[in-house]
């Protein structure tokens, strides 16, 4: 492999005019087919194999034109201090308000809140439910506007008027923060390389490269349903690996120019060694991306497919476009150890190359091989502690409750919770499938009666059948909120009675819902979490193998990811769901942690996890490898890679936690959670606990049997070949994994 990517390295400096065409063309018809692209909104939500979505499909079924999937909004009115809702003024002007909603074209029918009983028991807050003929991405902006307007009308008259439901669905924005996220990477590269065009050179090209991915999701989505936040997560995630690729890049091209080679020798020499950890680094996250599919959740397919998607083009355009840039750089991209003008005089060419005072990375890695015992207890105690609030994990999905509260759905969920209770904003949707029944009509009645029975029901609405009398719904309004311990409890209460009812009368009781949809996707990904860490950590343990020559390498790294994947997730848990420093994070409202979470993180923190294993421990593989004992390797792998990724660390983190910023929930949980894993995995796992435990293990943790050495492929990810070839072996030494 280092070898065809030598080539490649040398063909791209060499035909750089070629190569940023190519890429540039490529950005150009991406950015034209995003611009042409009819916008999309939220993606669909389905869950193949669930309740709930089983009781959605068949009401498609049995109750055909209702849209069942169209949009909806609630428009809450509360009358002013003193009055009612059901004062003559105030009447009038919600009855004229329905009149108003009910004349777009677009809907199918407006409640009124006196016919339909929609006023609270104080009188001072009443709702009119709108549903629509499509759903809330096919809304037209037309009929956004004139739900708006009417709210705004009635808020003339005096009323207090908040509109809450899907009809309504806020494109979500990251704010500033996510600028602020990249000018600390470029201050970060600027300190690195001493540099501002060698620092411009991995944000250039990661910019180039997110600008592709994004652009070619932006023109697929209204075609593949891909929703606002895959952009944003194949953003996050594109940036941060590509300027990481970039950066190891760049900083193996400078030490290879150090060495007093020419710059084309030197661009293929960097694309030869330290591409080689870059492609291998980029497999195992584009493996725990695309293995978010075995979860069987389309939503999470996608997001995992199209960010995989990104992190590939980062991968090639750090073979090929990183070196076509440095050829244009020329003379400006300075040998490692000078800094140029920018933050100091160049070093002098008498100067020695290694400097006499050893480097931090040195000086640290020293100290643990001297105290790997305290330093390996002292990490894993601390990420243990961290872990301590991930025993408490609750899980749910965003609804207008988490929302900020300057948002108008945010508030008409309050209205709402405060005059018809916190259940209110949760109903769960009941569906009776008598078909095969002899009396349909007994089969609602005792299903009714049986709701009414349990714990925490505060309502249960008369069974309403459809025109062939089979099938009926049931709503029924619990006594929590929908993301409470306690409506779980009921759901699965009301389903534990339908099995019941099933026994006796061969209906079938099925329950729905956003509040039993969220229930039904925790559940599903719990599942499916020991099966996806076996399939992601198993093949990118296998991958490791073929990398390390190693067996008990691979599998420290995997325990390692295991401790930091567990302390971010305490951490997420501490912000997000106990609120500590959540006025720090923006964080509003406390409550459970997106069910998406754990197994979004285990894939994700995986694959980045790796990038680092893979940069650090090659070249402590290779120092091993030509001679050096294991304590001796441990720390020149530190000395040479040591500031490389630590500066790549810091950058995905700043980027990372751009995001925080985010309006919506969602991306600003998976930025933090991203942002706290990748330092804990850096800096406490890759730098403190993988260098205590290789120093313990000494030489046994190079060992792999001799007849899996013969059956594994090489693939000279240290550029062994290269050396060979050049005959120059023991220069090369000192420059693996710079």
């Amino acid at each position: 492999m280092a070898t065809f990517l030598y080539k490649l390295g040398r063909l791209s400096f060499r035909r750089r005019h070629f190569v940023a065409l190519i890429w540039v063309a490529l950005l150009t018809l991406a950015g034209v087919g995003a611009a042409s692209a009819p916008t999309a909104g939220n993606s669909s939500f389905s869950i193949p194999g669930t309740e709930a979505q089983k009781a959605f499909d068949l009401l498609e079924q049995r109750f055909p034109g209702t849209s069942a999937d169209g949009a909806t909004a609630r428009v809450v009115f509360k009358a002013p201090s003193g009055e009612k809702m059901t004062d003559p003024g105030n009447k009038a002007t919600v009855q004229d308000t329905v009149k108003e909603l009910s004349d777009g074209s677009e809907v199918v029918r407006v409640t009124d809140p006196y016919q339909a009983k929609a006023v609270s028991k104080d009188g001072t807050i009443a709702y009119a439910q709108v549903s629509y003929k499509v759903s809330g991405m096919e809304l037209d902006d037309a009929a956004k506007d004139a739900l708006k307007d009417s709210a705004q009308d009635a808020r003339k008259a005096g009323l207090t008027v908040e509109i809450g439901g899907d009809a309504l669905q806020a494109v979500p924005h990251t704010g500033s923060s996510e600028i602020i996220g990249i000018a600390v990477a470029a201050v970060v590269l600027v300190i690195t390389f001493g540099s501002l065009v060698a620092a411009g050179l991995p944000l250039l090209t990661a910019l180039i490269g997110v600008g592709i991915g994004v652009s070619a999701i932006a023109g697929l989505a209204s075609a593949l349903d891909l929703g606002t936040t895959t952009s944003t997560l194949a953003m996050m995630i594109g940036l941060a690996v590509g300027i990481d690729y970039a950066l190891f890049i760049v900083s193996r091209y400078r030490a290879e120019l150090a060495e007093g080679r020419e710059r084309e020798e030197a661009a293929g020499r960097a694309v030869g060694t330290a591409g080689s950890a870059v492609v291998f680094a980029g497999l195992t996250v584009v493996i725990a991306l695309v293995g978010l599919s075995v979860v069987n959740i389309p939503m999470l397919t996608k997001m995992g497919i199209a960010a995989a998607g990104t992190v590939a083009i980062a991968v090639l355009i750090a073979l090929t476009m990183v070196p076509a840039l440095l050829g244009y750089a020329g003379r400006k991209v300075k040998p490692m150890g000078e800094k140029g003008k920018l933050l100091g005089r160049a070093k002098k060419q008498d100067q020695p190359a290694e400097p006499a005072k050893p480097n931090l990375g040195t000086r640290w890695a020293s100290f643990v091989i001297r105290r790997p015992v305290a330093v390996l207890l002292l990490g894993v105690i601390g990420l243990g502690a961290a872990a301590v609030p991930a025993a408490s994990l609750e899980l749910g999905l965003p609804d207008d409750g988490s929302q900020p509260t300057s948002t108008t759905q945010r508030r008409a969920y309050d209205l709402l919770s405060e005059g018809f209770g916190p259940g209110f904003n949760g109903p769960l949707l009941v569906v009776v499938d008598a078909k095969g029944s002899d009396d349909p009509k007994a089969v609602f009645t005792e299903t009714g009666d049986a709701i009414k029975g349990l714990k925490d029901v505060v309502t249960v609405t008369p069974a309403q059948p459809n025109k062939a009398g089979d099938t009926a719904t049931i709503t029924v309004i619990p006594g929590s909120k929908p993301s409470s311990v306690t409506t779980e409890n009921l759901v699965h209460g009301i389903r534990d009675a339908g099995a019941g009812i099933k026994a006796d009368t061969g209906a079938n009781v099925l329950v729905t819902g956003s509040t039993a949809m969220n229930i039904d996707v925790s559940q599903k990904l719990n599942d499916a979490l020991v099966p996806y860490l076996v399939l992601v950590v198993g093949l990118a343990f296998l991958l490791l193998i073929v990398v390390f020559r190693s067996i008990l390498v691979p599998l420290k790294a995997a325990l390692g990811f295991l401790l930091s994947v567990m302390a971010a997730l305490g951490a997420v848990v501490a912000v997000f769901q106990w609120g500590w420093l959540a006025g720090l994070m923006g964080v509003e409202q406390t409550g459970p942690v997106m069910s998406m979470m754990p197994i979004f993180m285990v894939g994700v923190v995986f694959g980045l996890a790796m990038d680092y294993e893979v940069f650090l421990v090659t070249r402590m593989r290779e120092a091993y490898v030509h001679g050096e004992n294991p304590a001796q390797a441990v720390v020149t792998g530190f000395r040479h890679g040591a500031r490389v990724v630590t500066a790549a660390a810091v950058i995905m983190m700043a980027v990372f936690a751009g995001f925080i910023g985010s309006s919506e929930s969602m991306v600003k949980m998976i930025g933090f959670g991203l942002a706290i894993a990748v330092f804990f995995d850096a800096f406490i796992v890759r730098m403190a606990i993988v260098p205590a435990v290789l120093a313990l293990l000494g030489r046994k943790a190079w060992w792999l049997p001799k007849w899996l050495d013969r059956a594994l492929p090489d693939v000279d990810v240290e550029g062994e070949g290269l050396r060979a070839a050049s005959g120059d072996d023991d220069g090369d030494r000192q420059l693996v994994g710079a």
